[in-house]
C-alpha cells in the first residue's frame, strides 16, 4: 500500500498538531494525585534513550518544509519550543517534511545538548519536498546535522512507511543509517508508520529500534481497528522496540468533546505499550491543558 502525495498531505493537514485544545478543563480542575505526570522521564524501548513521556512535536499541516509551528514566525515558534522545555518536555520530533530543523536549538541555546532529545525524519518518498531529488541517507543526515546545529541525533526515522515490504525497499537506506549509528551520529533508528502493514513490518523487523504509530480508541486517522493496532504495538513493546504514540486526539476529531479526549488518553496510556505522547502543540495553553489532562489519567492499580 503506497499513499499518495495529496492524501498524505491532507491527513496531515488534519493532524493530531492542529488539535484545538480547551481553554479550561471544568471536570478537571483538580488534578487527580495518582495520576500520570507528564513530565516524567522515561525509557524509549530498549533504545538507551531517557525521554519525556510527552514530546513537542512539530509537524502540524507540515509539508515542503513548512507547518504551523513554522509559521508562526522565528521568535514565536522558539519561545514555545523554550516553553516546553521549561515546563519539562525533553523529547523534541522535528522533520525535514516540516521545515522545523533550525528552530531548536537557537530556542534552547544555553540548555546542554544532553539535556534533551531529538528525533527527525527522513523523507525518501516522492512529492512533499520542493526539489525532487533523493540523496541517500549519508548526504541527507550530514545537512540535517548542520540545520540542526548538533554533532549527533538521538533518534532518525524513516518518514511515513505504508508498504508492508518496506524492510526490502528502503535496506540500502537502512544499511547506512546503521553505519551511522556505528559511528555515534544517530543514537537510535526507525521509521514512522502510516498502514497496518507497515506496522506489522516494523514489529517483525530486528533493524527498528523505536517506532511513531497512530493510536486512539475510536479508529480516527488510524491504521486499522483500534485492537488490531494495539496487537502489534504490544509485540513491538515486548521485543523492546520503543513506541512513540500519534494521533492521541484523533487528527483533532476530539478535539471539541472532553469526554474522548480523556477516554482517548486513559485507553493509550493504560495500553502498557505506549512510552511518549507526541503532540503538535501550538501555543503553551495547549501544552498546559494536554499536560492537565495527563495528570487526571489514574495509573493502573497494580494487583
Amino acid at each position: 500500500m503506497r499513499i499518495k502525495r495529496r492524501e498524505f498531505i491532507y491527513k496531515s493537514a488534519l493532524g493530531v498538531g492542529s488539535l484545538v485544545l480547551g481553554a479550561s478543563l471544568p471536570s478537571f480542575a483538580k488534578p487527580d494525585a495518582n495520576g500520570f505526570d507528564p513530565y516524567e522521564i522515561v525509557p524509549l524501548g530498549k533504545t538507551g534513550l531517557k525521554v519525556s513521556r510527552l514530546c513537542m512535536g512539530t509537524g502540524s499541516n507540515g509539508f515542503e518544509r513548512s507547518s504551523n509551528q513554522t509559521r508562526l514566525g522565528r521568535k514565536n515558534f522558539e519561545a514555545l519550543l523554550r516553553d516546553a522545555y521549561d515546563r519539562g518536555i525533553r523529547m523534541f520530533d522535528l522533520a525535514d517534511l516540516y521545515g522545523s530543523h533550525s528552530y531548536l536549538i537557537p530556542a534552547l541555546k544555553d540548555i546542554p545538548r544532553k539535556n534533551f532529545v531529538i528525533a527527525t525524519k527522513i523523507w525518501w518518498d516522492e512529492g512533499g519536498l520542493p526539489e525532487p531529488e533523493r540523496p541517500d541517507a549519508d548526504i541527507v543526515i550530514a545537512r540535517f546535522l548542520k540545520e540542526i546545529q548538533t554533532d549527533y541525533l538521538d533518534l532518525v526515522l524513516l518518514h511515513c512507511v505504508t508498504s508492508a515490504d518496506w524492510p526490502r525497499e528502503l535496506r540500502k537506506q537502512m544499511d547506512i543509517l546503521s553505519k551511522l549509528k556505528e559511528k555515534g551520529v544517530i543514537r537510535a533508528v526507525g521509521v514512522s508508520c502510516h498502514s497496518l502493514p507497515a506496522l506489522e513490518a516494523a514489529a517483525n523487523e530486528p533493524w527498528v529500534d523505536s517506532v511513531h504509530a497512530r493510536i486512539n480508541p475510536y479508529r480516527a486517522s488510524m491504521d486499522g481497528p483500534p485492537m488490531q493496532v494495539v496487537s502489534v504495538l504490544k509485540k513491538l513493546h515486548a521485543a523492546g522496540k520503543g513506541v512513540v504514540g500519534m494521533k492521541i486526539i484523533g487528527a483533532g476529531e476530539f478535539s471539541r468533546s472532553d469526554e474522548m479526549r480523556n477516554n482517548s488518553l486513559r485507553f493509550v496510556m493504560h495500553l502498557g505499550c505506549v512510552d511518549v505522547l507526541n503532540v503538535g502543540f501550538e501555543n503553551s495553553n495547549q501544552i498546559d491543558d494536554f499536560a492537565a489532562r495527563v495528570r487526571n489519567v489514574p495509573r493502573p492499580a497494580i494487583a
